[in-house]
């Protein structure tokens, strides 16, 4: 896989801006990043708490690449299985550092660490299982490596 370095958040506006355009669908789609993904999962996380993130994100990402003239298929946009697993890691993440850190610091610390990875899902999934059809649209069990281990 190839090293990127992560670009990091100066402040919280910043994120809450991602997740609120996200939400409304307006967030451009140029600035809709492996590092956005996870701000916004951790926004949503810490700040939306009537959003059941496991049951809604589907729907909001799937919504939101629409909007922006993608497709989900059984090939490109939505993929369950990988937001699952990006889900638990940034809970796992939070219940580690707890919820007064500020969101930037919180997010910037999850970007740094193992579960900010962008390979993160393949050390659960071997390459084929995660890629699979079955994958992108319905949650799998790993097939490597148990998710409690995020």
């Amino acid at each position: 896989m190839s090293e990127y370095s992560m670009r990091l958040f100066e402040d919280d506006a910043a994120i809450v801006a991602i997740g609120e355009g996200l939400l409304a669908c307006t967030l451009p789609r140029e600035h809709w990043t492996h590092e956005a993904h996870l701000a916004a999962c951790t926004w949503l996380v810490r700040n939306r708490p009537d959003i059941a993130i496991e049951r809604a994100l589907p729907a909001i990402i799937s919504a939101y690449n629409e909007a922006v003239g993608g497709v989900n298929d059984d090939t490109q946009g939505y993929h369950e299985t990988i937001t699952q697993v990006y889900i638990a890691g940034v809970k796992a993440h939070l219940a580690e550092i707890g919820m007064e850190v500020p969101l930037h610091e919180a997010v910037n610390a999850l970007l740094l660490s193992h579960r900010g990875r962008r390979d993160l899902p393949l050390q659960f999934y071997s390459k084929d299982r995660l890629f699979s059809v079955q994958a992108r649209r319905g949650f799998i069990e790993p097939d490597r490596a148990s998710l409690d281990l995020i």
